[in-house]
């Protein structure tokens, strides 16, 4: 049972984020492929999944202990503060704090979990600001 409510909570989330894309308007000076067509993919893989979901349920499905649900909430808090703190502190601290909690809490000591985080951040950046040219949030550092 618990599955087919996740699966159908799943299918009401591509449904929205589906209806939130195509609200986006599209520039005139856009590429072919256009703003709309990744995010559609992405609803489509999760509208795609929550139907196999809901239609091969797990006969007897496993819930985390709540110490670990109560790690996942942490997750989502973290990701939020993330999203809210992103224009004011800029992408690389930002995603390099977010980056540092999220693999230490899957395992990683602490130290590494800096080096990683701080890594992730860094490659990022590189990749996206510098190689490809995309405009990133510059934070007090100017990057």
């Amino acid at each position: 049972m618990s599955d087919r409510i996740f699966g159908t909570f799943g299918l009401l989330l591509a449904g929205f984020y589906a209806w939130a894309t195509l609200q986006i308007e599209e520039s005139f000076l856009s590429d072919a492929v256009g703003p709309k067509a990744f995010p559609l993919i992405i609803a489509s893989i999760l509208a795609l999944s929550s139907l196999a979901i809901i239609l091969r349920p797990d006969e007897e499905p496993e819930w985390p202990a709540l110490g670990r649900l109560a790690e996942i909430g942490a997750a989502i808090v973290v990701m939020i503060l993330y999203a809210e703190f992103l224009p004011e502190i800029g992408f690389v601290i930002a995603t390099a704090l977010a980056a540092t909690y999220l693999t230490w809490r899957l395992g990683t000591a602490p130290l590494q979990s800096v080096v990683v985080g701080a890594g992730t951040s860094l490659g990022i950046y590189t990749v996206f600001h510098l190689v490809l040219g995309l405009s990133l949030a510059k934070g007090p550092l100017g990057f």
